[in-house]
């Protein structure tokens, strides 16, 4: 189990890049499987998840090259079984986005339930409803779901919810249909996009890009292309927000302006100032925060995003009043607060979606957890804050999602060491 020690206290200053987006990538490789030829993906992020989702490939049979770098290579030419790594699958929540080019490819997919972080019950029920829409035939065997697509259909499709992942698949595998499928209730994140821009690239026509209806019209045959992964917006709001506790002023480079629209509402309604200058440079300015909002919440893109509430109650932490944190989408994603707690933070759990935090207060050093990958960084994030030196643990969730967050931080001037590992 991977440790830091980080010593508290300094101000972050500098510049810093941010890493291509996780969620973006993740989805782009395994689309790459429905091409006849490779795809080149160029911006993607060193993290771990990449690299699980890289060697689950490899396990069906496709080559795999850059793993580890910045550049990756997909030739799904000899891509040859249809049965997904259980070991694997349980590493890493996007595994399941595998099951749609596999049908796509051969009619038929076997997978386990997927793994990844554990901040919620995240059934796959809208994800079956979609692929029966299309005339996946479904059914459970022990731990095993089996997947078959004899009937290939071309459906109008209202999804349960605005799932990323199930907009995600239904794109995978309405990109394989050379008639035209309507996903309706569908997600417009950033990744969601990037991914119809990778798809239309191959030979898809893709229309609605960025609202809650696409249509898709594919093609049997798709090409592999380059293509190059986007910033990563939560990457950016992070670094924000490290600014931000910390006092400090940090310049970000890759802060796409129409992704950053409901981050930068939020932090500015906690007092922090900021500038936008050019097409994708934030810079964050010294502060005195001071909450003028009683309530913070997450919803659907573009609202603000589930994966930043976490480093934004830690900001709240730091922040002159009491003000009400919900996030209505993941019941066990408040659980880490009993660490920002335990450094002294005020904080009263109303339940498992709502925390109430009154600041700001002084944190000090603690011995601290990573119980998944934003809980992880927002421990990191206070303990940038506490005084004195702390313990920080189980890094390697931490590393998942985001890229050399150790040596990014460290250039900015914090103060941390990793332990031998």
């Amino acid at each position: 189990m991977s440790k830091l020690y980080i010593v508290g206290g300094n101000k972050l200053k500098g510049e810093v890049k941010v890493a291509g987006n996780k969620n973006s990538a993740l989805k782009l490789m395994a689309a790459a499987l429905l091409a006849d030829s490779p795809s080149t993906f160029t911006n993607v992020p060193k993290i771990r998840d990449v690299e699980v989702m890289g060697e689950l490939i490899k396990k069906l049979g496709a080559k795999v090259v850059g793993l580890g770098t910045n550049t990756v290579t997909i030739d799904p030419t000899s891509l040859s079984f249809y049965e997904l790594d259980p070991m694997l699958t349980e590493r890493i929540r996007a595994s399941v986005v595998l099951a749609a080019p596999l049908l796509a490819k051969f009619g038929r997919a076997i997978i386990t339930p997927p793994g990844g972080d554990q901040i919620g019950e995240r059934l796959l029920t809208t994800h079956f409803s979609m692929m029966r829409e299309f005339g996946v035939d479904t059914k459970r065997k022990g731990n095993k779901f089996l997947l078959e697509w004899k009937v290939r259909k071309a459906p109008d499709i209202f999804l349960e919810e605005a799932s990323v992942t199930a907009t995600e698949m239904a794109l995978i595998l309405g990109a394989n249909i050379d008639k035209s499928v309507r996903i309706d209730d569908a997600a417009s994140e950033p990744h969601v996009s990037d991914l119809i821009s990778y798809l239309n690239k191959m030979g898809a026509d893709t229309k609605g890009v960025g609202t809650n209806s696409l249509y898709i019209k594919g093609k049997k045959r798709l090409k592999g292309v380059d293509f190059e992964v986007i910033p990563d917006h939560i990457e950016v709001g992070t670094f924000a927000i490290a600014s931000a506790v910390t006092g400090g002023n940090v310049v970000i480079k890759g802060a796409i302006r129409e992704h950053t629209h409901m981050m930068l509402n939020y932090l500015e309604s906690m007092g922090l100032k900021f500038k936008l200058m050019g097409k994708d440079k934030l810079v964050l300015y010294p502060s005195k925060l001071i909450a003028k909002k009683r309530k913070f919440q997450t919803r659907p893109w573009p609202g603000f995003p589930t994966d930043l509430m976490s480093p934004f109650i830690v900001l709240a932490t730091q922040t002159q009043g009491t003000i009400l944190c919900h996030d209505w989408m993941y019941e066990w994603r408040m659980f880490f607060v009993d660490d920002l707690i335990s450094m002294g933070a005020n904080i009263f759990i109303a339940d498992p979606h709502r925390v109430i935090v009154s600041g700001p207060t002084k944190l000090r050093a603690a011995t601290l957890f990573c119980k998944d990958i934003r809980a992880g960084i927002s421990v990191i994030l206070a303990a940038l804050v506490a005084s004195g030196k702390s313990e920080v643990r189980n890094v390697e969730m931490v590393e998942r999602g985001y890229e050399n967050i150790v040596g990014r931080l460290n250039a900015l001037g914090a103060d941390i060491k990793e332990a031998d590992r």
